[in-house]
């Protein structure tokens, strides 16, 4: 007994031992792995990337209403956005958790109830069921490549708990959430939802979440646009997990079973491009500022509709032999920029589409006359109503001299400043521009904010008020804009708010504005330029420049015809289109009418659509006088055609019409006056008398006018000019010229007179300032105080014309 006591007690001894052998081995396996980890988990650094704040590699641009314009990429060509939770709806977190890791908030970074699940299930089916991948395992794989061994998970895992044991949960889910891939070259929740959705992630709702961190799984297993069902029943998974976990009730995941998916597809621009890269280049990833997210002033509902009507355009330019075309919309309330196209086609690399012709210098052709005239009705003192001479004229230029004409090769005579402007002629625009002088016509325009005028005014001279410079669209139409806004000039804004790092947004001011134009020459000027009347004569009644509502409008050509223009404005808005080529290539058969005219109207109906027009212009401060519409002053008895004209309170004109009188011939049918005795012609009818130098014109105009001989027994009293006086053309009695101190130190003013002989000698001041010929002008440089002015011809002396300088 003792003997076999013994032996079983050995033999009990002996298993015992194994099994403390079997039991150190099992803990061996269980708690050496772990204390491998944990001590890999210290020796693992923290990878870099997780110190870095974080450079941006891409940008949002989007509307005013935080529509999607453009998602740019930079750097690496991958979309990717950083985010904070506090900028993700509420929903997001909860269905991604359903989605991958309902344990998150209960591990240090690896689970190890799942591990025991995954290993579980593995060694009852032979083969890998599930995954037991955490979040923070799933980041670590994205921050650090591993082999695809069983020793690259454990490091994988090494790493997880590395990550948690240095980040806050919530800085985890950050980072994951910002690295995770959603789809081809996106990265992060943000890029995802605005690329799905077109809209901020903070703006998701459940159903939208769902579909979002269902993607996590493997983004081209489910993507959208190809396995759509693939997903949906990913998203119902999802959706029943939430409420399975009691992250969501079950009302709530009802309701959000049923909601369609609906993806977007992220609407093709073809205009955007232009502002949005150099925004980006600004604001962006690539910028000091680093800017996620950029708001502009654009409306993106107008912003396809100007991309459209520049596609539409393209017919019509090929026929004309353009290739461009740039559009421009300014709300003239705020001066935000509504609608920015800088080309038919951005990435067109034939037609050099990478171009923007918003900012392009071209030249402007006639779309500078607006600024000419109420520049002379600011210092000369004209008006609507002042008379203009529409003839030959020879002009000397820095290079050389100059004849402008008209664009339909013919010359008008004597016309009105109203019809002059309405109508785009030239010669009298240059005949201003003269008499303005090109030192304060050149102050005038870089008041209006033309800054591209960088030139000196002797460069440009008179050819300045045809074009002869070079600005853009973008100043055009803040230009016009500052005539809209009655002569208050403000930069336009293209931005309203943009996101940096750290989740602050800057807002943006909009610019200050400052008064460059009297309110009532603004009104004058946007009045003659709404007369569809006025400029009938140039581009005939209900042309492309007229619509059922007041608009302000003007066109342009440049020379040789490689720019044309259109600009107009409404109270509420102010619209640009430049169209040509960007290599310069002149156009065929074109003009800013039948070019870009047909744009401008599509683009000035798309601005106005949903908008009530209100007054054109503020009416107070003006008055309204009965003119004769040949001679533009106050209508005599002898003017058979009348109408009313707008002139400042205060400034109307005294003078009555001089080219209409009441005349009676003789037997050769000189004209003689009615009170003597022996005449003959009948009862004295009204005629037309010319100034000199217009008397050619209206004999080659065949105009019902009198002999340009006189009766010399009977000259007729009242007909001065038809003496043969001379007479001082310019300035105009009573006018007052005011001395720029801004601009250059030797400022002139150019005498101009009319008179039948060959030459004509200017007195100023009782002091002779000289001769010259025909058409009789003689720059004078200005000198403060009171002046007088005449002329004398062929013996004859012209009344004096009293004129003051301050």
């Amino acid at each position: 007994m003792k003997t076999y006591g013994l032996g079983r007690m050995r033999q009990a001894f002996r298993c015992l031992a194994a099994w403390r052998v079997a039991a150190l081995l099992a803990c061996s396996l269980v708690f050496l792995p772990c204390g491998g980890l944990l001590l890999a988990a210290c020796w693992l650094p923290l990878p870099a990337v997780l110190h870095a704040k974080g450079a941006r590699s891409s940008v949002v641009v989007v509307d005013r209403n935080g529509q999607l314009l453009r998602e740019l990429v930079v750097g690496s060509g991958v979309r990717e956005e950083p985010v904070k939770l506090g900028d993700l709806s509420p929903w997001v977190v909860p269905a991604l958790l359903a989605a991958e890791d309902g344990r998150f908030f209960r591990h240090p970074g690896v689970d190890p109830v799942a591990v025991v699940r995954a290993l579980g299930q593995a060694l009852q089916h032979g083969q890998v069921m599930s995954g037991a991948s955490t979040l923070t395992q799933q980041l670590a794989r994205n921050l650090v490549s591993r082999p695809r061994t069983l020793r690259g998970k454990l490091l994988e895992m090494a790493l997880a708990l590395r990550i948690e044991a240095s980040l806050s949960k919530s800085r985890v889910l950050e980072e994951y959430l910002s690295r995770v891939e959603l789809g081809p070259n996106l990265v992060g929740i943000r890029s995802a939802s605005w690329h799905y959705f077109q809209k901020p992630p903070s703006a998701l709702d459940l159903a939208e979440s769902a579909a979002l961190v269902s993607l996590a799984r493997s983004p081209s297993l489910y993507d959208p646009k190809r396995r759509p069902q693939l997903l949906e029943r990913r998203r119902l998974r999802v959706l029943a997990r939430l409420r399975d976990l009691g992250l969501a009730s079950a009302a709530e995941v009802e309701r959000a079973e049923l909601t369609p998916l609906r993806i977007l597809e992220t609407p093709a621009t073809h205009g955007s491009e232009h502002l949005s890269f150099a925004l980006a280049e600004r604001f962006g990833p690539a910028s000091t500022e680093g800017a996620r997210l950029i708001k502009t002033t654009l409306d993106a509902t107008l912003q396809r509709e100007a991309e459209a009507i520049a596609r539409a355009a393209g017919p019509m330019l090929s026929a004309h032999g353009g290739g461009a075309i740039s559009l421009i919309v300014l709300d003239n309330l705020k001066s935000e920029v509504l609608a920015y196209v800088g080309s038919p086609e951005y990435f067109d690399s034939r037609r050099l589409g990478a171009n923007d012709g918003v900012v392009a210098l071209r030249q402007p052709g006639s779309t500078l006359k607006p600024f000419v005239y109420a520049a002379a009705m600011t210092e000369l003192g004209y008006d609507p109503a002042t008379l203009l001479p529409d003839l030959p004229r020879d002009f000397q230029t820095p290079t050389g001299r100059f004849s402008p004409r008209n664009y339909d090769q013919r010359f008008r005579g004597p016309v009105l400043l109203r019809q002059a402007l309405a109508s785009s002629l030239n010669v009298p625009a240059v005949e201003v521009a003269s008499r303005l002088g090109p030192p304060r016509l050149l102050s005038a325009l870089r008041r209006f904010g033309f800054a591209s005028l960088d030139r000196s005014a002797e460069h440009y001279g008179v050819a300045l008020a045809l074009g002869d410079g070079e600005v853009s669209l973008l100043e055009l139409a803040t230009a016009y804009s500052a005539l809209a806004r009655g002569g208050e000039l403000q930069s336009p804004q293209l931005v309203l708010e943009r996101s940096v790092p750290g989740g602050e947004v800057l807002v943006e001011r909009p610019h200050s504005r400052a008064r460059v134009l009297d309110a009532r020459v603004a009104a004058l000027v946007t009045d003659m330029l709404a007369d569809d009347a006025a400029r009938a004569a140039g581009f005939g009644r209900d042309s492309v420049l007229h619509f059922s509502f007041p608009v302000a409008a003007k066109t342009g050509t440049s020379k040789g015809f490689r720019d044309n223009w259109a600009l107009g404005y409404t109270r509420e808005v102010t619209v640009g289109v430049w169209v040509g080529n960007f290599d310069g290539t002149p156009l065929r058969e074109a003009s800013g009418i039948t070019a870009a005219g047909p744009a401008f109207h599509e683009l000035m109906l798309a601005a106005m659509r949903g908008k009530a027009p209100g007054p054109l212009f503020d009416a107070a401060g003006l008055s309204r006088v009965e003119i004769c519409s040949l001679s533009g002053r106050r209508a005599g008895a002898a003017c058979q055609h009348r109408r009313l004209e707008r002139f400042i309170a205060g400034q109307e004109p005294a003078q009555a019409c001089e080219l209409h009188v009441l005349a009676t011939t003789d037997a050769e049918g000189r004209l003689t006056d009615p009170s003597c005795g022996g005449a003959v012609g009948g009862a004295a009818r009204p005629v037309e008398v010319y100034p000199t130098e217009f008397q050619n014109w209206a004999h080659e105009a065949g105009r019902a006018a009198p002999s340009r001989q006189v009766s010399p027994t009977c000259p007729p009293k009242s007909l001065h000019e038809a003496s043969g006086a001379p007479r001082v053309a310019f300035p105009i009695s009573g006018q007052t010229f005011a001395f720029d101190p801004d601009g250059p130190s030797q400022q002139e003013l150019v005498l101009s007179a009319n008179a039948a002989g060959a030459r004509v000698r200017f007195i100023m001041d009782g002091r002779d300032l000289g001769e010259r010929g025909a058409p009789f002008r003689l720059p004078w440089r200005l000198a403060l105080g009171e002046h007088e002015v005449m002329v004398e011809s062929d013996g004859r002396q012209s009344s004096k014309v009293r004129f003051r300088v301050r």
